[in-house]
């Protein structure tokens, strides 16, 4: 199994979340969370933003759905059709362990 950690503009969550549900992902964990990237932050108006406002989405799948997952993330969480600086970064990893706190069963 693998965890996909999707952080993203706010402004694109129901459109990422809504193609997932579509294409038999439905299970996902959102947090609003702010952070910068290797460009360390915006300027806009002569005024400097060290943080950035983004959502993070966090959805475990087997090894087999990675590469629909994340094509399914890329497509919609684009503001442009080539993406643009901003639009945010995947990230995956292994999970190696999961309970269920109502049972306290490994449900892997």
């Amino acid at each position: 199994m693998l965890m996909v950690r999707a952080i993203i503009r706010p402004q694109k969550v129901n459109e990422v979340i809504s193609a997932l549900l579509e294409a038999g992902f439905p299970s996902v964990t959102k947090m609003e969370v702010s952070g910068r990237g290797k460009q360390r932050g915006i300027e806009a108006g002569g005024i400097r933003y060290d943080e950035i406002n983004k959502t993070m989405l966090m959805i475990v799948v087997e090894d087999k759905d990675k590469d629909d997952l994340i094509d399914i993330i890329l497509r919609h969480a684009r503001t442009q059709p080539k993406g643009h600086y901003g639009d945010g970064k995947i990230f995956v990893s292994r999970v190696d362990e999961a309970y269920t706190i109502s049972t306290g069963t490994n449900t892997l």
